[in-house]
């Protein structure tokens, strides 16, 4: 059984949250703006999609890891612990922030230096799930290491 929610979780951090990663990064340079310059439309509404999509089914990652953790008896370690919390911000930076102003950058075509500190906010997501996954391969606190 835990092999099965190992690859589950794996493969959906893979698929749904790197697709989700990608898509947040590439989105402000092809989102509408007021230099036109290199975007395009068609492209910024699918990484929209995207971001969205991807996000929703990346859900499966954490509840999956919880139920893996929950059965190996390892809630109470300080890297699930730490790995909860970083998941929990970068779920919340992508659907109150992220999302939200990649929608609003579809609306309204506008001043480019929004579109840069939405690069900053999928930069800060990133990060959050570069520092999950290093967690997820060094296990602190746990007495092993991988």
């Amino acid at each position: 059984m835990e092999h099965v929610l190992l690859s589950v979780h794996v493969l959906g951090s893979i698929v749904f949250v790197g697709g989700s990663a990608v898509a947040t990064s590439l989105f402000p340079r092809y989102a509408p703006a007021a230099d036109g310059e290199g975007r395009s439309r068609d492209v910024a509404v699918a990484l929209h999609r995207i971001t969205g999509g991807y996000a929703v089914f990346g859900l499966i990652v954490p509840l999956v890891g919880m139920v893996m953790a929950g059965v190996q008896g390892r809630m109470g370690e300080i890297w699930i612990i730490v790995s909860m919390v970083l998941t929990a911000a970068a779920a919340l930076l992508l659907f109150t922030q992220i999302y939200p102003r990649q929608r609003q950058a579809l609306a309204d075509a506008g001043d480019p230096a929004r579109l840069r500190q939405l690069s900053m906010f999928a930069g800060f997501y990133n990060l959050a799930w570069a520092i999950v996954v290093v967690l997820m391969i060094v296990r602190p606190g746990s007495g092993e290491g991988a």
